[in-house]
């Protein structure tokens, strides 16, 4: 089949690309290569595609409503992974108007070319974040998601409603899936996984937020791969409720085995051979104290369940990230 993903030269995007074109599809990868974070890293990431003859690089931005309309056309599609996104919590706080472009823009042009040349299934990213700060866990599909606590998390809400009226509208299949704090090789150096490793081995203290009193939902790359991988083939069925009748569906993807921070960071310094040197803080503004994923509905759809230990994810993390800074270094 022929593919478009999104946020091709992206952590997630990088390894869904790859598995894709190992299976033999045809994919042609999005990405627009903003400076956001180390652009050298995101090069290191398109380089692993470039090789694959059945690949394909478009460089352009969501936000380009003729650009990706004239892509639909020419490509004609038959599914559709977007996961192009202005990522980060924080960072939304500082430059809010990224996220308008990126996550409600992106997704409208990409909602209007599936429905333009009627692709069969669009799966596309959604966050753990539409939670907020929900006392009940584990957190569950069928939760109330309306008291978002960052702009980032209210983009991801906001694509999830915008998918639910494309696809009660023109009938178009739409998958969202809610990621829990993924991790892995070639995974961004904003997130805690990066940051730590890098300061560990560098004998740099690490910042603890909420005093260490924080729980993750972290999932393994692979494990996050497998589901969307096995997700794009479980097409939603008209479904008729109350309020509408939409081939529409939303996923929770994550590890289902939260952890303190504390024995996260207990896997980076053992994954690194050296202790961390540890300063304590409070909470950040719109991050949240715990996520902790519910995957029955997932397990059910694709008969699939994460596996990877955080000790085994972070020891090979840390192995790759060793590798990639050697690169940078030959490289400069």
């Amino acid at each position: 089949m022929k593919f478009l993903v999104t946020g091709a030269a992206g952590f997630i995007g990088m390894h869904v690309c790859r598995r894709l074109l190992e299976a033999g599809h045809d994919v042609v990868g999005l990405y627009n290569l903003n400076a956001y974070y180390l652009p050298a890293l995101k090069q290191y990431r398109l380089e692993q595609l470039l090789p694959y003859a059945n690949f394909r690089f478009v460089k352009t931005d969501l936000a380009d409503r003729e650009g990706i309309a004239q892509l639909f056309a020419k490509e004609q599609f038959q599914r559709v992974i977007h996961l192009a996104a202005q990522a980060g919590v924080r960072y939304s706080i500082e430059a809010p108007f990224d996220y308008v472009e990126s996550n409600l823009v992106g997704m409208m042009t990409i909602l209007e070319g599936c429905r333009q040349n009627k692709v069969e299934h669009l799966v596309y990213a959604s966050s753990s974040f539409v939670y907020g700060i929900n006392a009940k866990v584990p957190f569950s599909e069928s939760d109330t998601v309306d008291h978002p606590v960052s702009l980032y998390a209210a983009t991801k809400k906001a694509n999830e409603l915008m998918a639910h009226s494309y696809s009660h509208l023109y009938s178009i299949p739409t998958t969202g899936l809610r990621f829990f704090t993924v991790y892995g090789p070639g995974g961004r150096p904003d997130m805690a996984p990066w940051l730590f490793t890098e300061a560990i081995l560098n004998d740099k203290p690490i910042k603890v937020f909420n005093h260490g009193k924080m729980m993750r939902d972290f999932t393994y790359i692979d494990d996050i791969v497998e589901g969307v991988i096995r997700i794009q083939n479980v097409i939603p069925a008209i479904e008729k409720k109350e309020q509408s009748a939409a081939p529409y569906a939303t996923y929770n993807i994550g590890n289902n085995q939260p952890i303190q921070l504390a024995e996260f960071i207990e896997a980076v310094e053992t994954a690194c051979g050296k202790t961390a040197e540890k300063i304590y803080m409070d909470m950040q503004p719109g991050d949240v104290p715990k996520n902790y994923a519910d995957t029955a509905q997932l397990e059910a759809a694709v008969g699939y369940k994460p596996s990877t230990s955080i000790q085994e994810g972070m020891a090979r993390f840390v192995e790759w990230y060793k590798d990639f800074q050697e690169e940078l270094k030959s490289n400069t």
